[in-house]
């Protein structure tokens, strides 16, 4: 059997690293870390205290998705520590997201898209909204 201790990385492709470097580190505040020097380009984000990782690769082929969110399409999900404070984020950014405060999951969720149109979803563990 396999003994997991985690996930340590979640891989996404962009096509321009310049804009996808604005909006992970400037609009959703991640912390870009050392990257090895691979013979492609890309970027590397710290996502929390626990190791976990986000690296964008550069592709430039076309993106798989083309319509709006579908929280059904391949995501990946980051916990937030609190739900009013990532709306209140989003709104100042002007960054637009599909909200679920009480979704069926049991926790609620926020999704957004980036530029290359990769799903992002935030949730929390309780809803402290309004």
């Amino acid at each position: 059997m396999i003994n997991y201790s985690g996930i340590h990385h979640v891989s996404l492709t962009v096509r321009d690293l310049e804009k996808a470097k604005t909006f992970y580190a400037e609009v959703l505040g991640l912390k870009e870390i050392e990257r090895p020097p691979f013979d492609f380009a890309g970027a590397w984000y710290a996502v929390g205290e626990g190791g976990q990782q986000l690296h964008l690769i550069v592709h430039e082929g076309e993106t798989l998705r083309e319509g709006e969110i579908n929280t059904r399409d391949g995501h990946f999900a980051m916990r937030v520590g609190s739900y009013k404070a990532a709306i209140a984020w989003l709104d100042q950014k002007g960054v637009p997201y599909e909200a679920r405060p009480f979704a069926k999951a049991g926790f609620p969720q926020i999704y957004v898209l980036d530029p290359d149109r990769n799903i992002i979803e935030f949730n929390a563990e309780r809803y402290d909204g309004e």
